[in-house]
């Protein structure tokens, strides 16, 4: 008896050792995410390389606006025509090794930051790539036909032309609002509108802030928070400001499914607009709650330079990536000049 099981259990071992062999020196070639070719005996899961088709910078969006391509009606007021084109097939790489299907307003997301005067006729030209209905639906004041809600544009070069009178002051979003709302605006089809009052506000360091969460495994809920869409980025890039200037961040919060969000600022408070709307501030804070598409106007200055950090107080959302740092610097230049006060 004791005879056969050892030839049964030398049998095994013959059939199976060669298959493991075989497996292991099997030699498999992938690339990696940032072009390295790697040649491996073991198994390759994910990811194989995948290339991503949106370039985006957060420090370029950080600081830019689109005024729009300008002409006077025959009234005299200022028209600003801008183009937004939805597309929603893009991939973007939105953390090393984690690839994304972005939809996606002039190829980006957020979409570009479009920016008028109080009274200017803002006219729109929406042309929809994509292969689904997209709109955009922008907060403030205008026509019911203007809405962005009732009139859904089809794809592949569908187009619509919204025109309203910008208004009123403050900072809105847009978004596409075809259903599933969620869908389209966890995919990222959002904006940031902005419109400045006739009389201007005083001279400032500007930028713009939008809230974001990435939902990667499509379970409804976030995997990824941000502020300008890649997680950490501002914590790994910090954004350069000079002591006692005045800085003006508009800020958005898109973040879907979490029906909150926050903004807390190291070693400093800040001015508080909510919507922008008001010229006087509302509050002098170094922390606001957000609730979905809620926005504000953050004023503040740094008199110590220094590093100071700014992110969600809502722990879980900077812990996956909603946190930034303000570098902030000492401008001789600036200190250096004589500033009379009272005249």
């Amino acid at each position: 008896m004791l005879l056969v099981i050892f030839v049964i259990f030398g049998i095994s071992i013959i059939m199976i050792f060669p298959a493991i062999s075989e497996a292991q020196s099997e030699q498999k070639t992938f690339v990696t995410h940032s072009g390295a070719v790697v040649r491996t005996s073991g198994e390759v899961l994910d990811p194989l390389y995948t290339v991503s088709s949106v370039e985006f910078d957060p420090d370029q969006y950080l600081r830019n606006f689109e005024f729009g391509r300008l002409s006077i009606s025959e009234t005299g007021q200022t028209i600003r025509d801008y183009t937004i084109i939805a597309e929603d097939d893009k991939i973007q790489e939105i953390s090393p090794g984690i690839f994304y299907n972005v939809w996606t307003f002039n190829g980006t997301v957020p979409g570009p930051t479009i920016r008028a005067t109080e009274g200017d006729i803002v006219r729109v030209h929406f042309i929809n790539n994509g292969s689904k209905e997209h709109t955009i639906h922008f907060h403030g004041i205008h026509p019911a036909g203007m809405d962005g809600v009732f009139e859904p544009v089809g794809g592949n070069g569908g187009q619509f032309i919204y025109e309203f009178e910008a208004g009123p002051v403050g900072v809105h979003p847009y978004h596409c609002h075809v259903m599933p709302l969620e869908e389209h605006i966890v995919h990222g089809l959002y904006g940031v509108f902005i419109v400045d009052p006739k009389e201007k506000r005083p001279p400032a360091d500007e930028m713009v802030m939008v809230l974001n969460g990435l939902d990667t495994d499509f379970d409804t809920e976030n995997n990824f928070y941000a502020v300008n869409t890649i997680p950490f980025y501002y914590q790994h890039h910090p954004i350069q400001i000079n002591t006692n200037e005045l800085i003006r961040v508009y800020v958005v919060n898109m973040v879907e499914f979490d029906p909150i969000n926050n903004l807390h600022l190291h070693g400093n408070l800040y001015r508080y607009y909510p919507t922008g709307t008001d010229l006087v501030p509302s509050f002098y804070t170094d922390m606001i709650t957000l609730s979905q598409t809620e926005r504000g106007i953050m004023e503040f200055e740094y008199e110590y330079p220094g590093k100071y950090l700014f992110h969600a107080h809502k722990v879980e959302f900077s812990e996956k990536g909603w946190v930034g740092i303000f570098l902030v610097k000492d401008d001789p230049d600036k200190n250096s000049q004589k500033v009379e006060y009272g005249t």
